[in-house]
């Protein structure tokens, strides 16, 4: 599947690991919610970075402990319909100060691709690659917002009045 970040589609570096799959001793690896919590410590340990694939009906604080040495959190969308995963990242971005790789996996469609940036996701695993195409055009295209968030707290508005308090023209 395609993997777009940061405004362009790249490689994906990191390996699925299965519930039952060997786990490798280097390199970068994503891994299920419950093989990852079966062992915390001792995936964290090994050589490379360590994502882990997060459903959106489990609770974000059996994950908060290991935020900070986790590379990669991805969240699921299981179908369009399931907002779930917004709120997830939403939290991790705000309330627990996640900086690392927020991905979006699943049901990524195009249509909610500037909802899901907004909401703290830089990296989205799509199906199509023309979506993959599309999502790389539409990063680029929004720089301004009228609402806040973590990621981007100056809005239009706030941005409309510094500047013409500056005396520069709106």
């Amino acid at each position: 599947m395609p993997l777009v970040k940061n405004s362009a589609i790249v490689h994906d570096e990191y390996v699925k690991v299965g519930a039952e799959d060997e786990i490798p001793q280097g390199g970068a690896i994503l891994l299920p919610a419950g093989r990852f919590l079966a062992d915390p410590t001792g995936i964290l340990a090994r050589q490379g970075p360590v994502g882990v694939i997060w459903p959106n009906n489990r609770e974000l604080d059996e994950l908060r402990p290991y935020l900070p040495q986790l590379a990669v959190v991805a969240l699921t969308f299981p179908t369009f319909r399931d907002g779930r995963a917004y709120s997830q990242a939403r939290l991790l971005r705000e309330r627990h100060a996640y900086k690392g790789e927020l991905r979006a996996t699943g049901q990524v469609l195009r249509d909610q691709f500037v909802f899901m940036l907004r909401a703290g996701f830089d990296a989205f695993e799509v199906v199509k690659e023309s979506d993959a195409e599309a999502f790389a055009t539409v990063a680029k295209r929004y720089s301004v917002f009228y609402q806040p968030t973590a990621e981007t707290p100056i809005t239009a508005f706030r941005r409309r009045l510094a500047l013409h308090r500056m005396g520069a023209p709106s």
